[in-house]
Protein backbone atom coordinates (compact mmCIF):
# COMPACT_ATOMS: atom_id res chain seq x y z
CA UNK A 1 0.00 0.00 0.00
CA UNK A 2 1.23 3.15 -0.84
CA UNK A 3 1.32 6.44 1.54
CA UNK A 4 -0.66 8.77 1.07
CA UNK A 5 0.73 12.08 1.92
CA UNK A 6 -0.34 16.34 0.87
CA UNK A 7 -3.14 15.27 -1.46
CA UNK A 8 -4.12 18.79 -1.55
CA UNK A 9 -0.82 20.04 -2.16
CA UNK A 10 -0.33 17.41 -4.81
CA UNK A 11 -3.57 18.06 -6.28
CA UNK A 12 -3.55 21.92 -7.09
CA UNK A 13 -1.60 24.34 -8.90
CA UNK A 14 -0.23 27.78 -7.82
CA UNK A 15 -3.49 29.57 -8.55
CA UNK A 16 -5.57 26.75 -6.70
CA UNK A 17 -6.74 24.84 -9.89
CA UNK A 18 -6.60 20.92 -10.28
CA UNK A 19 -3.59 19.58 -11.79
CA UNK A 20 -4.04 16.36 -10.61
CA UNK A 21 -7.72 14.84 -8.79
CA UNK A 22 -6.58 12.07 -6.67
CA UNK A 23 -9.50 12.59 -3.77
CA UNK A 24 -12.12 15.29 -3.04
CA UNK A 25 -10.22 15.58 0.55
CA UNK A 26 -8.86 18.32 0.98
CA UNK A 27 -10.95 20.73 -1.94
CA UNK A 28 -13.15 23.37 -0.92
CA UNK A 29 -16.28 23.64 -1.30
CA UNK A 30 -15.41 26.40 -4.20
CA UNK A 31 -13.83 24.21 -6.48
CA UNK A 32 -16.55 21.27 -6.05
CA UNK A 33 -19.53 23.50 -7.09
CA UNK A 34 -17.05 24.82 -10.41
CA UNK A 35 -16.59 21.14 -10.78
CA UNK A 36 -20.54 20.30 -11.05
CA UNK A 37 -21.42 23.86 -12.50
CA UNK A 38 -18.80 22.20 -15.36
CA UNK A 39 -20.31 19.21 -15.57
CA UNK A 40 -23.59 20.46 -15.88
CA UNK A 41 -23.05 22.72 -19.11
CA UNK A 42 -21.19 19.61 -20.71
CA UNK A 43 -24.99 17.37 -20.15
CA UNK A 44 -25.84 19.43 -23.12
CA UNK A 45 -23.53 18.52 -24.97
CA UNK A 46 -24.39 14.31 -24.89
CA UNK A 47 -27.97 15.80 -26.35
CA UNK A 48 -26.07 17.23 -29.60
CA UNK A 49 -26.28 15.13 -32.38
CA UNK A 50 -22.01 15.19 -32.89
CA UNK A 51 -21.35 14.65 -29.47
CA UNK A 52 -17.75 16.81 -29.60
CA UNK A 53 -16.15 19.94 -28.00
CA UNK A 54 -12.81 20.64 -29.04
CA UNK A 55 -11.26 21.24 -25.75
CA UNK A 56 -8.79 18.46 -25.79
CA UNK A 57 -8.13 18.04 -28.90
CA UNK A 58 -4.20 17.35 -30.00
CA UNK A 59 -4.26 15.36 -26.17
CA UNK A 60 -3.64 11.90 -25.40
CA UNK A 61 -5.49 10.78 -22.65
CA UNK A 62 -4.05 7.19 -21.24
CA UNK A 63 -6.73 4.99 -19.63
CA UNK A 64 -4.63 2.32 -17.31
CA UNK A 65 -7.19 0.30 -15.21
CA UNK A 66 -5.70 -2.72 -12.72
CA UNK A 67 -8.58 -3.58 -11.92
CA UNK A 68 -11.65 -4.48 -14.11
CA UNK A 69 -14.11 -1.72 -15.01
CA UNK A 70 -17.54 -1.70 -17.17
CA UNK A 71 -18.82 2.16 -16.23
CA UNK A 72 -15.84 4.08 -14.79
CA UNK A 73 -13.81 2.83 -17.95
CA UNK A 74 -16.09 3.37 -20.78
CA UNK A 75 -17.74 6.34 -19.34
CA UNK A 76 -14.11 7.92 -18.99
CA UNK A 77 -13.63 6.95 -22.50
CA UNK A 78 -16.97 8.51 -23.64
CA UNK A 79 -15.43 11.79 -21.71
CA UNK A 80 -12.33 12.17 -23.02
CA UNK A 81 -13.67 11.46 -26.84
CA UNK A 82 -16.10 14.24 -26.51
CA UNK A 83 -13.35 16.51 -25.38
CA UNK A 84 -12.13 15.31 -28.93
CA UNK A 85 -8.98 13.72 -26.88
CA UNK A 86 -6.98 11.07 -28.85
CA UNK A 87 -7.17 7.83 -26.14
CA UNK A 88 -5.33 4.47 -24.96
CA UNK A 89 -6.79 1.58 -23.28
CA UNK A 90 -4.08 -0.17 -21.58
CA UNK A 91 -5.21 -4.04 -21.18
CA UNK A 92 -3.51 -4.96 -17.66
CA UNK A 93 -3.81 -8.69 -18.37
CA UNK A 94 -2.14 -8.50 -21.87
CA UNK A 95 0.37 -5.82 -20.60
CA UNK A 96 4.15 -6.22 -19.77
CA UNK A 97 2.61 -5.74 -15.58
CA UNK A 98 1.49 -9.18 -15.65
CA UNK A 99 5.13 -10.37 -16.26
CA UNK A 100 6.19 -8.90 -13.48
CA UNK A 101 7.08 -4.95 -14.49
CA UNK A 102 6.80 -2.90 -11.62
CA UNK A 103 4.17 0.19 -11.78
CA UNK A 104 7.08 2.85 -11.66
CA UNK A 105 8.20 1.04 -15.08
CA UNK A 106 5.12 1.12 -16.37
CA UNK A 107 4.81 4.77 -15.88
CA UNK A 108 7.53 5.58 -17.82
CA UNK A 109 6.72 3.52 -20.63
CA UNK A 110 3.61 5.62 -21.31
CA UNK A 111 5.26 8.94 -20.42
CA UNK A 112 7.79 7.28 -23.38
CA UNK A 113 4.73 7.25 -25.66
CA UNK A 114 4.19 10.97 -24.70
CA UNK A 115 0.08 10.78 -23.26
CA UNK A 116 -0.83 14.03 -21.41
CA UNK A 117 -3.33 12.59 -18.66
CA UNK A 118 -3.13 9.10 -16.61
CA UNK A 119 -6.70 7.92 -15.82
CA UNK A 120 -6.01 4.90 -13.26
CA UNK A 121 -7.52 2.87 -11.29
CA UNK A 122 -5.64 0.53 -8.84
CA UNK A 123 -6.34 -2.02 -6.19
CA UNK A 124 -3.66 -0.28 -3.89
CA UNK A 125 -5.21 2.91 -1.91
CA UNK A 126 -2.71 5.58 -2.87
CA UNK A 127 -1.27 3.94 -6.22
CA UNK A 128 -2.59 6.79 -7.89
CA UNK A 129 -0.91 9.38 -5.23
CA UNK A 130 2.54 7.60 -6.31
CA UNK A 131 1.85 8.17 -9.82
CA UNK A 132 1.07 11.71 -9.64
CA UNK A 133 4.12 12.27 -7.41
CA UNK A 134 6.46 10.76 -9.81
CA UNK A 135 5.15 11.35 -13.08
CA UNK A 136 6.41 13.76 -15.49
CA UNK A 137 5.37 17.81 -14.55
CA UNK A 138 3.14 18.55 -17.76
CA UNK A 139 0.89 15.03 -17.16
CA UNK A 140 -2.04 14.93 -15.43
CA UNK A 141 -3.43 12.08 -13.07
CA UNK A 142 -7.27 10.84 -12.30
CA UNK A 143 -7.90 8.72 -9.82
CA UNK A 144 -10.73 6.08 -11.01
CA UNK A 145 -10.79 4.32 -7.78
CA UNK A 146 -8.09 3.42 -5.65
CA UNK A 147 -8.46 0.04 -3.44
CA UNK A 148 -10.82 1.60 -0.20
CA UNK A 149 -9.18 5.02 -0.38
CA UNK A 150 -11.42 6.92 -2.71
CA UNK A 151 -13.65 6.91 -6.11
CA UNK A 152 -13.34 10.59 -6.26
CA UNK A 153 -15.50 11.03 -9.89
CA UNK A 154 -17.84 8.51 -8.59
CA UNK A 155 -18.25 10.78 -5.52
CA UNK A 156 -19.04 13.56 -7.79
CA UNK A 157 -20.98 11.94 -10.16
CA UNK A 158 -23.21 10.93 -7.32
CA UNK A 159 -23.54 14.98 -6.38
CA UNK A 160 -24.34 15.80 -9.57
CA UNK A 161 -26.90 13.49 -9.30
CA UNK A 162 -28.17 14.67 -6.27
CA UNK A 163 -27.91 18.32 -7.27
CA UNK A 164 -30.12 17.71 -10.40
CA UNK A 165 -33.06 16.32 -8.62
CA UNK A 166 -32.98 18.12 -5.10
CA UNK A 167 -30.94 21.37 -5.25
CA UNK A 168 -28.95 22.53 -2.67
CA UNK A 169 -27.57 20.19 -0.18
CA UNK A 170 -28.24 21.71 2.98
CA UNK A 171 -31.16 20.39 4.70
CA UNK A 172 -30.88 17.32 2.84
CA UNK A 173 -30.88 13.94 4.90
CA UNK A 174 -28.23 11.28 3.24
CA UNK A 175 -28.20 7.78 4.04
CA UNK A 176 -25.43 5.15 2.82
CA UNK A 177 -26.30 1.62 3.31
CA UNK A 178 -24.31 -1.44 3.03
CA UNK A 179 -20.92 -2.36 2.91
CA UNK A 180 -18.66 0.85 3.92
CA UNK A 181 -16.47 -1.04 5.23
CA UNK A 182 -14.59 -1.77 1.60
CA UNK A 183 -16.15 1.15 -0.23
CA UNK A 184 -14.10 3.34 -1.79
CA UNK A 185 -17.52 5.30 -3.21
CA UNK A 186 -18.82 5.73 0.75
CA UNK A 187 -15.52 7.78 1.73
CA UNK A 188 -15.96 10.23 -1.50
CA UNK A 189 -19.32 10.66 -0.90
CA UNK A 190 -19.00 11.44 2.62
CA UNK A 191 -16.41 13.67 1.93
CA UNK A 192 -18.41 15.55 -0.76
CA UNK A 193 -21.56 15.59 1.20
CA UNK A 194 -20.10 17.38 3.82
CA UNK A 195 -17.89 19.76 1.94
CA UNK A 196 -21.09 20.75 0.16
CA UNK A 197 -22.95 21.48 3.15
CA UNK A 198 -24.94 17.86 4.13
CA UNK A 199 -25.27 18.10 7.42
CA UNK A 200 -27.27 15.05 7.99
CA UNK A 201 -24.97 11.89 6.66
CA UNK A 202 -26.47 8.31 7.98
CA UNK A 203 -24.72 5.09 7.07
CA UNK A 204 -25.67 1.84 7.82
CA UNK A 205 -24.15 -1.24 8.22
CA UNK A 206 -23.48 -3.94 10.50
CA UNK A 207 -20.80 -3.93 12.64
CA UNK A 208 -18.75 -5.94 10.67
CA UNK A 209 -18.90 -3.74 7.62
CA UNK A 210 -17.28 -0.53 9.52
CA UNK A 211 -14.48 1.28 9.27
CA UNK A 212 -12.96 2.00 12.41
CA UNK A 213 -13.12 6.03 12.61
CA UNK A 214 -16.13 6.69 10.46
CA UNK A 215 -17.06 9.33 13.05
CA UNK A 216 -14.20 11.84 11.10
CA UNK A 217 -16.46 11.79 8.34
CA UNK A 218 -19.10 13.07 9.99
CA UNK A 219 -22.09 10.45 10.06
CA UNK A 220 -24.04 9.27 12.48
CA UNK A 221 -24.01 5.24 12.47
CA UNK A 222 -27.41 3.06 12.29
CA UNK A 223 -26.92 -0.53 12.39
CA UNK A 224 -31.09 -0.40 11.76
CA UNK A 225 -31.76 -0.20 8.55
CA UNK A 226 -35.67 1.04 9.40
CA UNK A 227 -34.29 3.67 11.93
CA UNK A 228 -31.48 4.78 9.65
CA UNK A 229 -33.99 5.27 6.76
CA UNK A 230 -36.76 7.61 8.61
CA UNK A 231 -37.69 10.47 6.74
CA UNK A 232 -34.32 10.52 4.38
CA UNK A 233 -34.16 12.37 1.39
CA UNK A 234 -32.01 10.16 -0.45
CA UNK A 235 -30.92 6.27 -0.16
CA UNK A 236 -27.43 5.49 -1.70
CA UNK A 237 -27.28 1.63 -1.93
CA UNK A 238 -23.39 -0.02 -2.10
CA UNK A 239 -22.70 -3.30 -3.45
CA UNK A 240 -21.44 -5.92 -1.46
CA UNK A 241 -17.63 -6.19 -2.10
CA UNK A 242 -17.04 -9.80 -2.16
CA UNK A 243 -14.01 -9.46 -3.70
CA UNK A 244 -12.25 -7.87 -0.74
CA UNK A 245 -13.70 -9.59 1.71
CA UNK A 246 -12.12 -12.34 4.27
CA UNK A 247 -14.39 -15.02 5.59
CA UNK A 248 -16.54 -14.36 8.75
CA UNK A 249 -17.78 -10.87 7.57
CA UNK A 250 -21.40 -12.02 6.85
CA UNK A 251 -23.20 -15.13 7.66
CA UNK A 252 -24.97 -15.20 4.32
CA UNK A 253 -26.33 -12.78 1.59
CA UNK A 254 -29.76 -13.90 2.63
CA UNK A 255 -29.15 -12.88 5.99
CA UNK A 256 -27.84 -9.53 4.86
CA UNK A 257 -30.66 -8.81 2.42
CA UNK A 258 -33.33 -9.73 5.23
CA UNK A 259 -31.85 -6.81 7.55
CA UNK A 260 -30.13 -4.48 4.87
CA UNK A 261 -31.79 -4.83 1.34
CA UNK A 262 -33.49 -1.64 0.17
CA UNK A 263 -37.22 -3.00 -0.01
CA UNK A 264 -40.08 -1.36 -0.71
CA UNK A 265 -41.63 -1.51 2.20
CA UNK A 266 -38.52 -0.12 3.72
CA UNK A 267 -38.03 2.60 0.78
CA UNK A 268 -41.59 4.31 2.21
CA UNK A 269 -40.11 5.08 5.37
CA UNK A 270 -38.49 7.44 3.49
CA UNK A 271 -39.81 10.83 2.21
CA UNK A 272 -42.05 10.37 -0.18
CA UNK A 273 -39.90 11.89 -3.10
CA UNK A 274 -36.69 10.11 -1.86
CA UNK A 275 -34.12 9.21 -5.14
CA UNK A 276 -32.56 5.51 -4.73
CA UNK A 277 -29.06 5.51 -6.08
CA UNK A 278 -25.91 2.79 -6.17
CA UNK A 279 -23.02 2.88 -8.43
CA UNK A 280 -23.59 -0.61 -9.41
CA UNK A 281 -22.94 -3.25 -10.27
CA UNK A 282 -26.31 -3.76 -8.85
CA UNK A 283 -26.89 -7.33 -7.40
CA UNK A 284 -30.40 -7.82 -7.12
CA UNK A 285 -31.75 -9.39 -4.16
CA UNK A 286 -28.73 -8.82 -2.58
CA UNK A 287 -28.50 -5.15 -2.11
CA UNK A 288 -31.88 -4.24 -3.84
CA UNK A 289 -34.55 -5.61 -5.11
CA UNK A 290 -35.51 -5.69 -8.68
CA UNK A 291 -38.73 -3.72 -7.78
CA UNK A 292 -36.82 -0.61 -6.18
CA UNK A 293 -33.90 -0.83 -8.66
CA UNK A 294 -36.24 -0.04 -11.69
CA UNK A 295 -38.68 1.99 -9.92
CA UNK A 296 -40.32 5.51 -9.95
CA UNK A 297 -37.59 6.82 -7.17
CA UNK A 298 -33.95 4.95 -8.40
CA UNK A 299 -32.22 7.49 -10.50
CA UNK A 300 -29.55 4.81 -10.98
CA UNK A 301 -29.16 5.35 -14.58
CA UNK A 302 -29.29 8.53 -14.57
CA UNK A 303 -25.65 8.87 -12.19
CA UNK A 304 -24.36 6.76 -15.48
CA UNK A 305 -25.49 10.00 -17.85
CA UNK A 306 -24.33 11.92 -15.34
CA UNK A 307 -20.93 10.27 -14.83
CA UNK A 308 -19.91 11.20 -18.51
CA UNK A 309 -20.30 14.98 -17.68
CA UNK A 310 -19.00 14.84 -14.90
CA UNK A 311 -15.47 13.39 -16.21
CA UNK A 312 -15.15 15.48 -18.84
CA UNK A 313 -15.60 18.62 -16.46
CA UNK A 314 -12.60 16.36 -14.21
CA UNK A 315 -10.53 15.95 -17.68
CA UNK A 316 -10.96 19.75 -18.76
CA UNK A 317 -10.53 21.28 -15.47
CA UNK A 318 -7.04 19.08 -14.79
CA UNK A 319 -6.05 19.69 -18.56
CA UNK A 320 -6.65 23.76 -17.52
CA UNK A 321 -4.69 23.34 -14.53
CA UNK A 322 -1.94 21.81 -15.91
CA UNK A 323 -1.74 23.97 -18.79
CA UNK A 324 -1.87 27.05 -16.34
CA UNK A 325 0.96 25.76 -13.82
CA UNK A 326 3.38 25.81 -17.20
CA UNK A 327 2.51 28.95 -17.59
CA UNK A 328 3.25 30.35 -14.45
CA UNK A 329 6.75 27.99 -14.33
CA UNK A 330 7.85 29.67 -17.24
CA UNK A 331 7.15 32.90 -16.68
CA UNK A 332 8.88 32.74 -13.35
CA UNK A 333 12.23 31.39 -15.52
CA UNK A 334 11.91 34.38 -17.21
Amino acid sequence: MFALSHTQTLQLNDQGQLRHYLSIDGLSRELLTELLDTADSFLEVGARSVKKVPLLRGMTVCNVFFENSTRTRTTFELAAKRLSADVINLDISTSSTSKGESLFDTLRNLEAMAADMFVMRHGDSGAAHFVAEHVCPNVAVINAGDGRHSHPTQGMLDMLTIRRHKGDFAGLSVAIVGDILHSRVARSDMLALRTLGCTDIRVIAPKSLLPVGIEQYGATVYHDMNAGLKDVDVVIMLRLQKERMQGGLLPSEGEFFRLYGLTQQRLALAKPDALVMHPGPINRGVEIESAVADGEHSVILNQVTYGIAVRMAVLAMTMSGQKTQRQLDQESEA
